[in-house]
């Protein structure tokens, strides 16, 4: 006696005919249809008589009147085997079951193992198969004996499969052929959106599930569906139909309300691209167009290539990649065209990104501030302050009206950036109060500042890749400003894609700095190839007049003067727009005083000079570059006075102007009459220069801190009780380069009091 459970497909048949060979007895096979249940008694009858062994194949299909004659001839002790799907539906075949099992045993059938596979494949095709073949066969059946067989004979597409499987289709309920041809998608789909897709309850989904499985149309013990099945399940489907398909999956997963993006992600698995699975895709372009712009972008293409209209989410997303824009017009959408005055600025035109900003609604004008004061607006600006927006862009703009005066703006641009990183904005940025702070900590002479600004935005990722170039380039600029050569060019080796206008800017500026510092005339010539164009696009704005600098002294030293002139003026202009506040004036004219200088124009340096002269700054960088420039212009004029000089360049390089204080200290040597005065300040413009190299200089594996050796020579010697004065005797250096040297070491320990730099440096130098 003996019950053989298994889907359809699973080899019951086979199985019963290996008990049928194994049988010492005469066998009676019973199989539907049954025409007349009295002749099956009968034969029931003579088969008990005769010791036969009775097969029932298919119990599950007999019917019921049938089922309760092979239970009662079990029970007059007629020996029985018989094979059924796993799910009991009728209670006749409920007791026959019992009725065999209880004077017997239940055998499940499993799915083939990887030995059973390839002796299956040896018995079909007369010829052992190889690892690769069995492996594939074994994962395309999942172990199932009937799919096994049938790719075996001919591989895949298998049309004897095909054809099985287009019967049992065909004999299925609609919605339960709808579920098996979503399950072919072979996709993670949940329970709810299962069954909402296949146009069923939730309650007969189960029932429905139990229906493919017993079919044999799904993996043994799990819910998907055998990939050999589900490959034919699709070839076989119409456009038409597989359209259907997709779009009911489509309305169900947006009607589960789930993530869009894990819905999206379903969908493309199934290659759906119609007019409900764009909308699935346009929703998971609009969740991650902030957080993931470039992943956002593909999934807008896939919305676009399944039928979508242009998204205003796309052009945000691309302007975050700093990617051109597809769009000819942007019409009248807000969000376009805030995408556009973004752009604008990205591009490096921040008068076009100012009036692109303002013709929009909120958060527009308020975006549009620092732009317009960037170009000489300020009545504008303020005008735009006052407009509604996010808590965020209202500080940057409050912060961006108080730019006329570096000292006071930059902490609250250090305040903007803050709250930008505590609140991502759901807005393309044209700039970031990070990367604005920056620029205006350099000219306040606050590298530092700048630094922990730029590292700050990066680590937050603010502003999205676009702003990351930026703020990595900014990052070098600030460095190579302060003479740390080495690391700004590190920044620059990144193989990053500068696309902008204003990134091309930055990058030619940081270039030309490196090459005049230097003191590289090819290399300065091999620059110009970027600068040149940068200067004939004829766009500049407050916040790159320190990069103009670079730019046109590169232009004066290469005797290009006339190709500078232009945006210098243009400079100027904005300054005088914003009524000639001090520490922008002092910049201009510093830019004026350093071509003058790479001219040898002394009339212009005088002249220059002079107009410094009567500035009264408050900031010390710009109080140093007033004092420097009249000393400059004396020294230029054949007038050098050493204590005045040196005093000149120690302001400088305390403002963090090293190169200008070492350039400034050498042409004054060359140019003194006497041989004294001259070593003075050639050993003034050695030390500041060494300075430079101190603080490029990269720490040693053996140095304690991240210390230069210079600066554990000079701890040493703190360490010992000596006076700066002292200290620079012994090294050769001043007792003003000294002081920073001590500067930067006390940073690099972390202590804020004398006693606990002194406690640090006993116990790094112990």
């Amino acid at each position: 006696m003996r019950v053989v459970v298994g889907v359809d497909g699973a080899g019951r048949t086979y199985r019963l005919g290996e008990l049928a060979a194994a049988a010492s007895t005469p066998v009676l096979w019973v199989t539907a249809p049954v025409e007349s249940t009295s002749d099956l008694t009968a034969a029931l009858d003579r088969a008990r008589a005769d010791g036969a062994l009775v097969l029932v194949d298919d119990a599950h299909r007999l019917p019921s009147d049938v089922l309760a004659a092979l239970a009662a001839a079990v029970r007059r002790g007629t020996a029985m085997a018989i094979a059924r799907r796993p799910t009991i539906a009728a209670p006749t075949l409920a007791d026959l079951d019992e009725a065999v099992a209880t004077n017997g045993s239940v055998e499940l059938l499993a799915p083939l193992d990887e030995a059973a596979t390839n002796k299956l494949i040896a018995r079909i095709t007369g010829r052992p198969a190889d690892p690769a073949t069995v492996d594939t066969i074994l994962s395309s059946s999942a172990g199932m004996p009937v799919v096994a067989a049938a790719l075996a004979q001919t591989g895949t597409p298998a049309p004897a499969l095909a054809a099985r499987v287009q019967r049992r289709l065909a004999t299925l309920d609609r919605a339960v052929s709808t579920l098996a041809r979503i399950l072919a998608l072979r996709l993670d789909l949940g329970d709810d959106v299962l069954a909402h897709a296949a146009g069923i309850g939730a309650p007969e989904l189960a029932d429905a599930m139990r229906v493919l499985r017993d079919e044999g149309l799904l993996v043994p013990g799990g819910e998907r569906m055998i990939p050999a099945v589900a490959e034919v399940v699709l070839v076989e489907l119409a456009p038409a139909e597989r359209r259907r398909i997709h779009d009911a999956v489509a309305a169900a997963l947006v009607a589960g309300g789930g993530d869009p993006v894990a819905a999206a992600t379903q969908l493309r698995a199934a290659r759906a691209f119609t007019p409900a699975a764009a909308q699935v895709y346009l929703a998971a372009g609009e969740r991650l167009r902030f957080t993931a712009p470039a992943v956002a972008v593909s999934w807008f293409d896939d919305a676009l290539e399944a039928g979508a209209d242009w998204a205003p989410g796309r052009a945000e997303a691309a302007a975050l990649l700093g990617l051109p824009s597809t769009v000819d017009n942007t019409g009248d959408d807000p969000r376009l065209r805030l995408v556009e005055g973004a752009v604008e600025a990205h591009d490096g035109r921040a008068g076009r990104a100012a009036d692109a900003l303002l013709a929009v609604g909120s958060p527009g004008p308020v975006l549009a501030v620092p732009a317009l004061m960037a170009t000489g607006r300020p009545e504008q600006a303020r005008d735009a302050a006052r407009q509604e927006a996010p808590l965020g862009l209202r500080r940057f703009a409050e912060a961006a009206l108080e730019i006329p005066d570096p000292a006071v703006a930059l902490p609250l641009l250090i305040e903007a950036a803050e709250a930008a990183e505590r609140t991502p904005l759901a807005v393309v940025l044209p700039d970031t109060p990070h990367a604005v702070g920056a620029l205006v900590a350099v000219t306040a002479g606050d590298a530092a500042s700048a630094e922990h600004l730029l590292d700050r935005a990066l680590a937050a990722e603010v502003g999205g890749p676009v702003a990351a170039d930026r703020h990595r380039l900014l990052l070098a600029w600030a460095r190579m400003r302060i003479g740390r050569y080495d690391s700004a060019l590190a920044e620059l080796s990144q193989d990053r894609d500068r696309s902008t206008g204003r990134d091309r800017l930055l990058l030619a500026a940081v270039s030309a700095g490196i090459a005049r510092r230097s003191g590289d005339i090819a290399r300065l010539r091999d620059t110009w190839a970027g600068v040149e164009p940068v200067l004939a696009r004829g766009v500049v704005d407050l916040f790159v007049a320190e990069a103009i600098e670079e730019l046109v002294v590169a232009a004066a030293r290469l005797r290009q003067y006339q190709r500078a002139v232009a945006v210098l003026d243009a400079l100027d202009g904005i300054v005088s727009r914003l009524g000639r506040p001090v520490a922008w004036t002092v910049t201009v004219g510093w830019i004026r005083l350093q071509v003058a200088i790479a001219r040898d124009d002394v009339d212009a340096a005088v002249a220059v000079a002079g107009e410094l002269g009567d500035a009264a700054p408050a900031g010390h960088r710009q109080q140093a570059q007033c004092a420097a420039a009249a000393r400059w212009a004396e020294a230029l004029a054949g007038t050098v006075d050493p204590d005045a000089i040196t005093a000149a360049t120690e302001d400088l390089a305390a403002a963090q102007l090293p190169w200008e204080a070492s350039r400034l200290a050498g042409q004054a040597a060359i140019r003194t009459t006497d041989p004294v005065a001259a070593r003075r300040l050639l050993e003034r413009a050695r030390d500041t220069s060494l300075g430079i190299s101190a603080a490029a200089e990269p720490a040693t594996v053996d140095t304690p801190a991240g210390l230069s050796e210079r600066e554990v020579e000079v701890a040493r010697l703190v360490l010992a009780g000596r006076t700066y004065r002292e200290i620079g005797a012994q090294l050769y250096i001043s007792p003003k380069t000294v002081e920073h040297h001590v500067a930067r070491i006390r940073t690099k320990v972390g202590a804020t009091t004398r006693a606990e730099f002194v406690a640090a440096l006993r116990e790094l130098l112990s």
